[in-house]
């Protein structure tokens, strides 16, 4: 090795920052495809103090079974993406229909294959947390996704103990085009799905739907608690971290907390 061309070379000592270092460790998965969830997620965690650290995983810009179904191997390398050499403390795996068909305890045993002691949670296992928060059973439930996934996605959420009354889809099953979704359209089918419906609450899924920062402002037009994939995926890995939530004006973030 060459020397270094300096007169004087000094080591120095260094001390650190304790509250950097007690700060929790949060990592997300993030899908290649996806244009929304680190700017929605990052913007729950603004008023934490706590960074999300996020890397991406493969995946084809059509959302079918099958290429969701093609990610499952590639969770574990992707984890360990993720502040290598260092201990989480939550990781999020961040596709809502992917997590259904492929099952949210296989998602965890693969994030835990690379991070053993990771509290891991999904966009629908933070969806079924916030159901349980506000009490909901009867859920009215919106996606981009096309027929193949949308059954699939109502019968997990049904075999979990919810009901899906009503059901309503944009039915376009490309990623990029997913994240153009507009604010108005999404806004319009909440009200069409609520219209008249018997329902406790609305589920927005798909971590490529803008919607976030609409929340508040629906659920007071419909009368309704709303949520989101990334609105709660954000809540829930805040909470499973143990980082007290601001409040975002939604009644999830304003609900008391319960461990599920």
């Amino acid at each position: 090795m060459t020397a270094l061309d300096v007169r004087d070379y000094i080591d120095f000592d260094f001390a650190v920052d304790a509250k950097l270092a007690a700060k929790p460790k949060i990592g997300l998965i993030v899908l290649a495809t996806d244009y929304t969830i680190e700017p929605e997620i990052g913007a729950a965690f603004a008023a934490s103090g706590v960074e999300v650290h996020a890397a991406r995983i493969a995946m084809d810009p059509e959302v079918t079974p099958q290429t969701l179904a093609a990610m499952g191997p590639r969770i574990t390398e992707t984890t360990e993406l993720l502040l290598p050499g260092d201990r989480l403390d939550v990781v999020g795996y961040g596709c809502t229909s992917a997590s259904i068909v492929l099952g949210e305890d296989a998602v965890a045993a693969a994030v835990h294959a690379v991070q053993p002691g990771a509290r891991v949670t999904t966009p629908i296992t933070a969806a079924f947390a916030a159901f349980r928060a506000l009490s909901a059973r009867r859920i009215a439930v919106l996606t981009p996704y096309t027929r193949a996934v949308n059954e699939r996605l109502q019968a997990y959420i049904e075999a979990a103990g919810f009901e899906v009354p009503i059901f309503g889809s944009f039915n376009e099953p490309m990623d990029p085009v997913v994240a153009t979704i507009s604010r108005d359209s999404i806004r319009g089918g909440i009200v069409r799905l609520t219209e008249k419906r018997d329902v406790d609450m609305v589920f927005v899924s798909c971590t490529s739907m803008r919607f976030a920062d609409q929340i508040a402002e629906t659920e007071a037009e419909i009368g309704l608690p709303v949520t989101t994939s990334n609105h709660a995926l954000g809540w829930h890995m805040l909470h499973l971290a143990g980082i007290p939530l601001a409040a975002d004006g939604s009644r999830l973030y304003a609900a008391a907390l319960h461990d599920h």
